[in-house]
């Protein structure tokens, strides 16, 4: 059985709260986790990482249970959320580590590419885009707020913040959605009606912009350092489109691609066969 630590670290004014797994000499896979979600998410993908992996996954600022701090008090950019985690490995004195990121944790991962290339050994991409093509109609919504960030376009995206939305993000696109525990979407939907939680997350909405607007250096950055990289994508993902997968090969010339039948959260289905291929592609690596 694999026995996994909750901790908590502090990096600044933030006490960032993670979960640890596997033997402390191993080489690290820090696994960055999307919206609204948690490192609650790799539950199920940590245990089977573990035997071979130190496994860290942290709460980004403004998730999970890592300290949510007023807005007056803290900016939330996906600079500063990169900028808190790039203290959290200091603080963790990881000096080389692979990444997994998922959605928002893909662009904080890639800002701390971006900043240290010479950490990152490998990065493990799910459903976590770095191409226009990979956007699809589902942000018009969110787009229209990055043109006009009025009033009325952020009224607009509060809809993606229901108990609905979450359910719908967890279960569009799986064949079977019994598969899909309710701990998920539930734990997530508790976080999300905390005090300014739904505030927080239209900050990061209208800043996502900044996202897209380094999609070009991140992508600089893929054909200058060739990372090796292997995408596991769930084919129906209503945000992020399967060409957003296929557009890694354009850069990186080992780049590995994976399509899973699922959707957006393909850890909720596809777990194991997820953690297969991160085996064989890290083992690759050794």
């Amino acid at each position: 059985m694999t026995s996994v630590s909750y901790r908590r670290v502090s990096v600044g004014e933030h006490e960032v709260a993670y979960r640890e797994a596997g033997p402390a000499q191993a080489p690290v896979l820090l696994l960055l986790h999307g919206f609204p979600s948690s490192s609650h998410m790799f539950r199920d993908l940590i245990p089977k990482l573990a035997d071979r992996y130190r496994v860290i996954a942290p709460d980004l600022p403004g998730f999970g249970q890592t300290t949510v701090l007023p807005r007056e008090q803290f900016a939330y950019t996906f600079d500063n959320l990169a900028q808190v985690v790039d203290g959290f490995t200091e603080q963790l004195g990881l000096t080389r580590y692979a990444i997994y990121v998922f959605d928002y944790g893909s662009p904080v991962g890639l800002r701390l590419a971006l900043k240290h290339p010479e950490r990152i050994t490998a990065i493990v991409t799910q459903n976590g885009n770095a191409y226009e093509e990979g956007l699809s109609e589902g942000w018009n919504p969110i787009q229209a707020y990055w043109r006009e960030p009025t009033p009325a376009h952020r009224d607009a995206l509060r809809a993606f913040l229901a108990p609905e939305a979450t359910l719908w993000q967890y279960t569009h696109g799986v064949a079977d959605a019994s598969r899909v525990s309710p701990d998920g979407y539930g734990l997530d939907n508790h976080y999300l009606v905390r005090p300014d939680a739904h505030e927080i997350q239209l900050d990061l909405f209208l800043d996502y912009a900044s996202n897209v607007a380094l999609y070009p250096q991140f992508q600089a950055y893929f054909r200058k350092h060739q990372p090796p990289l292997l995408a596991v994508w769930g084919r129906h993902d209503p945000f992020f489109l399967p060409a957003g997968a296929e557009a890694f090969k354009r850069d990186i010339d080992a780049a590995q691609v994976q399509f899973f039948d699922t959707g957006h959260f393909a850890l909720e289905t596809h777990a194991a066969e997820i953690a297969d291929a991160i085996h064989g592609f890290l083992a690759k690596l050794a």
